[in-house]
């Protein structure tokens, strides 16, 4: 199969996928208990028949749930997601304003998994049961298995509190301007307005916290690809490979690797989907203004519309990281797009 037809079944099976997940999502979120107008309203207004049904009209609550569903997708398609219960402004411009700073401090913490991570790996694999794999295999398990809100509370007692190397929660200096809106993270603003103080400031804020968050991705990254690369390394094709005269560097770097990198690259897709939808802890320990705190006030207040948005962020980052995994893929192994 060539790669165009490849690439359009699977972005069919991606439409399809957003649309069960909208509504399965709507469904859910009004099978909550509560009463969101009550929350809003409070108690005592909410019991009067006239504020309540003005309330209901405003948010659409007094239409059937099918028919609020069938005018949510309807809006959905001209961009419109509803107001929020919760800041009363529209979820689109609430989504515009917390989104950016969950994607920067997912992008850092990604960066630094792989970094750290697939070096690791490669050494765990290469130098099997030797002290470099003993030391490899230790660091990815640490990183897989310290709880985030633990690291993180240490992170900042010791660099922060304790040494004063790096500044605490925030984004930025206190008292220090954020650069004009661009991109909404900050670190890219700051260098397209070249704005160097602030730009160092925003990466040195964003070191703890992307580490922190990075280092589950870490651990998880490493072991996959020592695996991967282990299984790799006992194949047929790698002991031709030295049967000719490659060197062991030749015989990882041009064959093994490639086969290797296959489960690995679904590792690093599902990881980064996973950090833009859990860096909840995260974003409270550090102060990180993002759409983990963003979603946890709009669960804790019934805001449906607000819900109904993250969630459909969260899906959407989800398939699309998966559809560029299939991509890769089918450019790792032709034999993959004809399944």
């Amino acid at each position: 199969m060539g790669i165009w037809p490849y690439i359009g079944r699977r972005l069919a099976q991606s439409i399809l996928v957003l649309l069960l997940v909208s509504v399965a999502t709507f469904a859910l979120a009004h099978a909550v208990p509560g009463d969101p107008i009550e929350t809003v309203l409070g108690e005592r207004a909410a019991g009067d028949p006239e504020i309540r049904a003005a309330a209901e009209r405003r948010y659409g609550f007094d239409q059937p749930v099918p028919l609020q569903y069938v005018y949510f997708m309807r809006n959905l398609f001209h961009g419109d997601l509803g107001e929020s219960i919760t800041t009363r402004r529209p979820v689109m411009e609430d989504l515009r304003q917390f989104v950016p700073g969950t994607i920067e401090l997912a992008i850092a913490a990604m960066l630094f998994a792989i970094v750290v991570g697939i070096p690791l790996g490669i050494i765990g694999a290469v130098k099997q049961d030797r002290w470099p794999d003993h030391v490899a295999r230790f660091i990815a398990l640490i990183g897989a298995s310290v709880p985030v809100f633990w690291l993180g509370l240490l992170a900042l007692y010791v660099f922060f509190y304790k040494l004063h190397w790096l500044p605490g929660p925030g984004r930025l200096d206190t008292g220090m301007q954020a650069p004009e809106r661009i991109t909404g993270m900050v670190t890219v603003d700051a260098a397209l307005r070249g704005e160097w103080t602030v730009f160092r400031s925003s990466i040195a804020h964003l070191i703890l916290p992307a580490t922190v968050l990075g280092s589950f991705a870490l651990g998880i990254i490493a072991r996959m690809l020592r695996s991967s690369l282990i299984a790799a390394l006992g194949d047929d094709y790698v002991r031709t490979a030295r049967a000719k005269g490659l060197s062991e560097q030749g015989v990882v770097v041009r064959h093994a690797i490639r086969n290797a990198m296959i489960p690995t690259v679904t590792v690093l897709g599902l990881t980064f989907a996973g950090l833009l939808a859990g860096a909840v802890l995260t974003e409270t320990i550090f102060s990180w203004p993002g759409i983990g705190r963003y979603s946890v006030q709009a669960a804790l207040k019934l805001d449906y519309p607000s819900l109904l948005g993250v969630t459909l962020f969260v899906a959407t980052a989800y398939v699309l990281v998966n559809f560029i995994v299939d991509l890769i893929y089918g450019l790792l192994d032709p034999r993959i797009r004809i399944a």
